[in-house]
């Protein structure tokens, strides 16, 4: 039986100790550990297989060679002059990151070529993961420093996760506070053509703020899974907000339809998080047309703007709530903390750059709540298409403007 089929026929809250045995059988493995990235993307924690306990134990994600192989997303084979080598093989799916796996092999048998079949094993680990994580709480609970608060809870379920990967892009996202809830929207849906994605400030923190939140994903979700373009989508999800709080609880939010063959996007703010673009070197913010946020009013009427992404082009998306300004900050632009966040992140990848961006602006004294989501999209485009397709033919309507 190969490890693939031994993880499919295990039980939810058993791949762990069923992957052991897969491993000891065919790659002679001393041990296998599984470390999995907490909520708060602090710390490696390890998950405690039922039938033996775990060899690697919990460890800070920014240093060890445990950490070094989650940051940088490259299988590491340790060695030392002992009997044993150590691999360690990043476990992610589509891009997002769920951790860790630690194999220790017998010296002999730690190949190059042994360690590149690791590697597709632990890609199959995290395939597993996703389906059993619907089924059992045990990886949920490995992965908390401390408990959730309710709302913490309701958002971490409302959440698709942190990132996503394609062909034409690098999606990656972090909030803060991760163990309760900012009350932050955020979601993203993949299809052969497009890229639909949803981003939008918290409606405040605690219970409340999670439950408008949750309201508004699942209205949007259900618009879109109901064929709605987005200016439906906006406008269902601002009635069925204005419907039940009357105005009282609103959502700024941002709506865009990217079409992964051109870098065409489709826009709809409605009082929208700040966005931000990086081109050739070069950061600026992107002004968009606002409109009112979702539920303040009823039957609101949205319009869609039309922008294009080029290869090449970073665009950071900022959820966050300005609040006092420090002493001597009272010249500063509005949206002066923002620009001072992002500064150096420039540098960063894809998958490290809302991280520094959240903690940056959280440690701006009273600059911004501590409420703070950032989503950072790098677009790579779609490689050229055959000739002979309606793109190389130079016919219909006129390109719109490069996003910004």
């Amino acid at each position: 039986m190969t490890v693939e089929s031994a993880l499919r026929g295990a039980a939810p809250h058993l791949l762990l100790d069923s992957l052991r045995v897969s491993l000891t059988q065919q790659y002679a493995a001393s041990s296998a550990d599984l470390l999995l990235i907490d909520y708060g993307h602090t710390s490696l924690r390890a998950v405690e297989p039922v039938q033996t306990p775990a060899v690697v134990r919990h460890g800070p994600v920014d240093t060890g060679t445990a950490g070094r192989t989650f940051r940088t997303q490259q299988p590491y084979l340790f060695r030392d002059d002992g009997p044993t080598a150590t691999a360690y093989l990043p476990v992610t799916v589509r891009g997002e990151r769920f951790g860790v796996l630690v194999v220790v092999l017998p010296a002999d048998r730690a190949t190059p070529e042994a360690t590149e079949s690791l590697g597709r094993v632990a890609e199959s680990l995290g395939h597993a993961l996703r389906v059993a994580d619907r089924h059992t709480d045990l990886y949920r609970s490995t992965r908390r420093t401390r408990a959730l608060s309710v709302a913490g809870e309701m958002q971490w379920d409302t959440l698709p996760g942190r990132a996503c990967a394609g062909p034409a892009f690098d999606l990656h996202a972090h909030w803060e506070p991760a163990y309760t809830s900012g009350g932050h929207v955020l979601d993203w849906s993949v299809t052969e053509d497009e890229l639909l994605l949803v981003v939008a400030n918290g409606a405040g923190p605690g219970t409340p703020a999670a439950l408008a939140g949750a309201l508004a994903v699942n209205a949007i979700r259900n618009a879109r899974r109901a064929g709605l373009d987005l200016v439906g989508q906006a406008s269902l999800t601002d009635q069925a907000l204005y419907g039940q709080y009357r105005g009282r609880s609103t959502l700024a939010a941002l709506l865009l339809k990217i079409t992964l063959a051109t870098g065409d996007v489709e826009v709809v703010d409605a009082g929208s998080p700040t966005v931000w673009r990086t081109r050739g070197g070069v950061s600026e913010r992107i002004e968009l047309d606002r409109q009112l946020p979702l539920g303040m009013f009823e039957d609101t009427v949205y319009t869609t703007q039309h922008l294009r992404l080029l290869p090449g082009d970073r665009v950071v998306f900022v959820a966050c709530e300005q609040g006092e300004s420090p002493p001597g900050g009272a010249t500063e632009a509005p949206d002066g903390p923002v620009a001072r966040a992002l500064a150096p992140a420039g540098p960063l990848s894809c998958a490290d750059v809302p991280g520094a961006v959240v903690r940056a602006l959280r440690e701006m004294p009273r600059d911004v709540s501590d409420a703070v989501l950032v989503l950072c999209l790098d677009w790579r485009g779609q490689q050229p298409e055959r000739p002979g397709t309606d793109r190389d033919r130079g016919t219909g309507d006129p390109a719109p403007p490069a996003f910004g």
